[in-house]
């Protein structure tokens, strides 16, 4: 069952549209950079003929180096605020959604040296609030069914309030899967709200969930964005549980996989965590750093500069999947600037064909965000739940996720780094699928002229009928050169077995001059 699949679009619901929200209609925002996209020229490709075939080196239990965050719920009093994003619906999977209230006195951080740009950093207390946020769980509603993998987004809140993108790539995945997933507000701008980095108007509320909700959300407190590190470190110690005990916010479940995630203005705090944080915290087995830019967001919180170029430490006791889009390599977030080699404890998917948002996470709203084209129909979200199955099995048994071909670059006249491409616009290099090698139109990440928005949700061009017809002479050669090329990316780990049919649908639902 694919409750959330793309054909047709219209026929999408939101996760939870019955419970208080602010509604499709901003589902883009979600995807927003708030730290600014780096505009570098790459100095040269990583080393890609080989990904390095070891195991992570991540302890088998972990104990966390933090206190806990004091967990009660589930919450009860009034409406909840669900995080903006699309999704499968729960009850499609018999799984639960419940809020749970996190509240403990919470560390901020002060850079120890300087911030290099490799990521080797060192991060020392620097004072001590008292902080009370939320976390949104969904889990099976039959405990038995839980198997142990637990996700932790961290909300982004470019728009001013909290929104859930990994949700919307990850969720069918986890839930086919037994896992349970945590949505956590870690920051200030949701809980407390205040002035969006990315505005469209009257559209934002400005109160944060406690001015959307104040009967169910006024004792929240949240004391600034410096202490956002330590929250997600004591809850990922709370959910844990002690002495591998059951935890009730997951049902009694135990944990046994802990996976932080973040996309986007999330992924560059995810990215000052690991650097930072995570060899102090001792918290989570795994990372998955969706879409981020070059950048890296500042240790001691707002009014401090962000860390331009920064890659990820090389010295974890964790893995690392960092997954990027066109958009985020090019010149719109400039992530080349920040690319590593593949190491025992990281693994880099570049996609081709793929969009930092894209028609999965906007649905029917992309009509009326005023781009030129139609936005990018690519495959992110079947490579993103590869992705992660792969990272969760890494963690599991110490298989590592195969390695990808980086996306192949040039430097612009301006000195930026961007994509190349065929004679058909479509990118050369990075992780294939056959949205790319059968193409039935142009998929691409970079930026198409229109609304604000429209930089971050790359386009989608018709072939040409003669384009076509030259192409595959006949239908049935269009869809067997599809089905060769979805299973060489099912056999080389970069599509699941799980989506194989929801994939081919697509193609048989593509109209050809024939």
């Amino acid at each position: 069952m694919v409750p959330n699949a793309r054909l047709p679009v219209a026929a999408r619901g939101a996760a939870g549209a019955r419970r208080r929200g602010p509604g499709r209609r901003l589902a883009v925002l979600l995807a927003a950079v708030t730290l600014g996209a780096v505009a570098c020229s790459s100095s040269g490709e990583p080393d890609e003929d080989a990904a390095p075939a070891v195991t992570s080196t991540a302890p088998a239990f972990r104990t966390p180096n933090v206190a806990a965050a004091t967990l009660t719920g589930p919450i009860t009093v009034g409406e909840l605020v669900v995080p903006v994003a699309t999704g499968p619906e729960l009850a499609d999977f018999d799984y639960v959604e419940e809020e749970f209230f996190a509240a403990g006195t919470a560390t901020a951080y002060a850079a120890d040296g300087d911030l290099g740009t490799d990521g080797v950093w060192r991060a020392t207390p620097s004072a001590k609030a008292d902080y009370r946020s939320r976390i949104v769980v969904r889990r099976p509603a039959d405990p038995a069914a839980f198997t142990g993998t637990v996700l932790v987004e961290w909300f982004n809140q470019s728009a001013g309030l909290d929104a859930a993108p990994d949700w919307a790539y990850l969720g069918e995945q986890l839930l086919r899967s037994g896992s349970a997933y945590v949505g956590l507000s870690a920051q200030a701008l949701g809980i407390n709200g205040g002035s969006a980095p990315l505005s469209a108007g009257s559209q934002l509320p400005s109160g944060g969930i406690k001015a959307q909700a104040p009967e169910r959300y006024g004792s929240l407190v949240h004391p600034g964005d410096q202490y956002s590190f330590d929250i997600l470190s004591q809850v990922g110690a709370a959910l844990r549980g002690r002495d591998g005990a059951g935890v009730p916010a997951l049902g009694g479940g135990r944990v046994a996989r802990l996976i932080a995630s973040g996309e986007s203005q999330s992924a560059a705090y995810l990215t000052t965590y690991i650097n930072a944080v995570h060899p102090l915290a001792n918290v989570y087995d795994g990372y998955f750093v969706h879409s981020r830019g070059a950048s890296a967001a500042p240790v001691a919180g707002p009014g401090t500069e962000r860390i331009a170029n920064v890659r990820i430490r090389a010295d974890l006791d964790a893995p690392v999947l960092i997954f990027e889009t066109e958009t985020d390599v090019g010149p719109t977030l400039g992530y080349a600037a920040a690319r590593q080699d593949d190491t025992e404890a990281l693994r880099t998917w570049e996609v081709a064909g793929t969009s930092h948002a894209d028609d999965h996470l906007v649905g029917p709203i992309a009509a009326g965000l005023g781009c030129s084209a139609p936005v990018n129909e690519g495959p992110q979200r079947y490579v993103a739940a590869a992705a992660f199955a792969a990272l969760d099995r890494w963690i599991l048994d110490g298989t590592p996720p195969p390695g990808g071909e980086r996306l192949r670059t040039t430097t612009g006249p301006d000195g930026t780094t961007v994509l190349a491409r065929d004679s058909s616009g479509i990118a050369l290099g990075g992780i294939r699928t056959p949205s790319v090698d059968v193409p039935a139109v142009i998929l691409s990440g970079d930026p198409a002229p229109g609304g604000p928005f429209c930089r971050l949700t790359g386009s989608t061009t018709p072939i040409a009928p003669a384009e076509l017809a030259a192409r595959y002479p006949t239908r049935d050669a269009y869809l067997a050169a599809f089905d060769r090329s979805l299973d060489d990316a099912i056999t080389r780990g970069f599509v699941l077995e799980a989506d194989r049919a929801t994939y081919a649908a697509e193609a048989r639902a593509v109209q050809l001059p024939h």
